[in-house]
């Protein structure tokens, strides 16, 4: 184990996957492709629906982020498998 082996590692990659989880779930929900359906034509009247979905890029940038940081920590931790 590198860098990060041990158990800092192990919690600094479950954290980022909660991350991943989170963000992934931030950027479907946010995502242009769903407009036509019913329940978010019902949420675009509401203030706070439209800032977070005016977020969408952001969310996006976070989820790269969060899955190579992610990524890297787990070769770290793990090494490479091959």
């Amino acid at each position: 184990m590198a860098v990060f082996g041990g158990t800092l590692g192990f919690q600094i990659m479950f954290l980022l996957g909660i991350v991943n989880i989170l963000s992934m779930l931030a950027v479907f929900f946010s995502c242009r492709c769903l407009v036509g359906h019913k329940f978010v034509q019902a949420m675009m009247q509401k203030n706070w629906y439209r800032k977070f979905y005016s977020w969408h890029c952001m969310f996006w940038w976070i989820f790269f982020a969060s899955v190579l940081a992610h990524t890297l920590l787990a070769f770290s931790v793990f090494g490479w498998p091959f």
